[in-house]
């Protein structure tokens, strides 16, 4: 049965790949193992999309599926997981002036796929209400996404921002978007970037050493 699933999602089947978790759940199937397929499942996306066999397209897609198997399971995931079940907590959104979201969104989902317990605090957010997530949900990681090279500076002056409420200590930061190179990480003293998805997750694990 599990195996179906990672099957399905890999091939966009979304239909039978939500009937398939449905059956899942019909049968006591912890949700734990429920996840560890899907995160499975997303793995072979990111390689076959690191291989240029898949693109932006069928991340979408994949992610679209994880959208909708989370909120099938988001009942059992609050029941049966811990905190100490999650790699660690990341805080994600998209700096202030920019309001693009599907990057983002494909990043969250592979991070939650990956084990990690994602909170999006949405698009166009400004320095302040960063620091403010970061003091209410004590994150191990800070996201920062833009799409515009005009948020570069909104991205650098976030991070200042951090820095000036005393919480740039507790928390690594990562940047990521289109534009965005190592030139723009060393302008927004962030801890790391990453160009895609796939790589979010590497990092991720790699600045809060989980990996």
């Amino acid at each position: 049965m599990t195996e179906k699933l990672i099957d399905y999602i890999i091939k966009m089947q979304e239909q039978e790949a939500l009937r398939e978790v449905q059956d899942m759940i019909n049968n006591n199937v912890p949700v734990m193992e429920i996840l560890t397929k899907c995160r499975k499942a997303m793995e072979i996306v990111g390689e076959r999309y690191e291989k240029g066999e898949y693109f932006i397209p069928e991340l979408m897609m994949a992610a679209e599926i994880m959208t909708k198997i989370a909120d099938m399971t988001k009942f059992l995931i609050q029941k049966e997981k811990s905190e100490e079940d999650n790699l660690g907590i990341i805080v994600i959104g998209t700096v202030e002036g920019d309001i693009h979201n599907i990057g983002k969104r494909i990043v969250c989902f592979n991070l939650e796929a990956n084990g990690f317990k994602v909170i999006d605090i949405g698009e166009d957010i400004s320095p302040e209400e960063y620091t403010e997530a970061i003091e209410k949900y004590k994150p191990d990681l800070v996201g920062l996404s833009c799409l515009l090279t005009i948020a570069f500076d909104s991205m650098k002056n976030t991070i200042e921002k951090i820095d000036e409420a005393g919480l740039r200590d507790k928390v690594k930061i990562m940047i990521g978007g289109a534009p965005v190179d190592d030139r723009v990480c060393e302008y927004a003293k962030a801890d790391g970037w990453a160009e895609d998805a796939v790589k979010a997750v590497r990092l991720a694990k790699q600045l809060i050493g989980v990996d």
